[in-house]
């Protein structure tokens, strides 16, 4: 299996095999995983400077900040799945 990558903005890609969820940024929970895991280190900020619109929650531990919206992120991944998907049939 190849490796897939989805564009999260700015140039920026994660591993979609490495993605278990994808939020928004407003809720308190959120924002307290957020603040965890810069304290820990495990924070990583790909809004190049813009307002961060989602949160990526990898199943290393690490959150990554994106620039751009959840739905969009998660289109790109629903779109990656089906070419996959396709190639495979084939």
């Amino acid at each position: 299996m190849p490796l897939q990558l989805i564009n999260i903005g700015f140039g920026n890609i994660v591993s979609a095999s490495r993605i278990i969820a994808i939020v928004g940024p407003e809720a308190a929970p959120v924002k307290r995983m957020v603040q965890d895991a810069r304290e820990r280190g495990l924070l990583i900020d790909a809004t190049c400077g813009r307002r961060t619109r989602a949160v990526l929650v990898t199943d290393s531990g690490h959150i990554v900040l994106s620039a751009v919206q959840p739905e969009t992120i998660a289109h790109r991944l629903e779109a990656r799945e089906a070419i996959t998907e396709e190639e495979e049939e084939a």
